[in-house]
């Protein structure tokens, strides 16, 4: 197989294909007729049509960075603000405890009341810190 590739595969082809296959969709089509005549007046007559754009196109990543680094962003910001959910869970246990606990001992009901204050206020700035973490990561990255 690889006897076969050898004579059948100049290394000008080989390398224009390895060139096409990692670009872009976007660089890969060249429909602009003066990037083709600037081809025709750089590349020597024996390079095919199909070779000569390949010579031609620039490498084009910038636009493929950005968009994988926008991904990546509002997924970082999306898992941040899973802790919002948790949040929201840990205040409902904590009012369900208070309703629990005043039911066994009425009388407790002012020191439970002040602990479930604490309870909800820490509750809270745990989800307040989870999504400060998602807008930081959308907004100041």
């Amino acid at each position: 197989m690889y006897a076969c590739a050898k004579f059948v595969s100049t290394p000008s082809l080989v390398r224009a294909g390895s060139r096409a296959l990692y670009r872009p969709l976007s660089a890969a089509v060249v429909s602009d007729a003066r990037k083709a005549e600037t081809a025709c007046l750089l590349a020597p007559q024996s390079i095919t049509a199909s070779q000569q754009q390949v010579a031609v196109r620039g490498f084009q990543t910038s636009a493929v960075s950005r968009d994988i680094d926008t991904a990546a962003k509002f997924i970082g910001a999306g898992a941040a603000t899973v802790g919002v959910a948790g949040s929201g869970a840990g205040i409902g246990t904590v009012f369900g405890s208070l309703i629990i606990g005043y039911a066994r001992n009425p009388s407790l009901k002012q020191q439970l009341f002040s602990y479930a204050i604490l309870g909800f206020a820490l509750s809270e700035a745990m989800g307040l810190f989870c999504l400060m973490v998602a807008f930081l990561i959308l907004f100041a990255m």
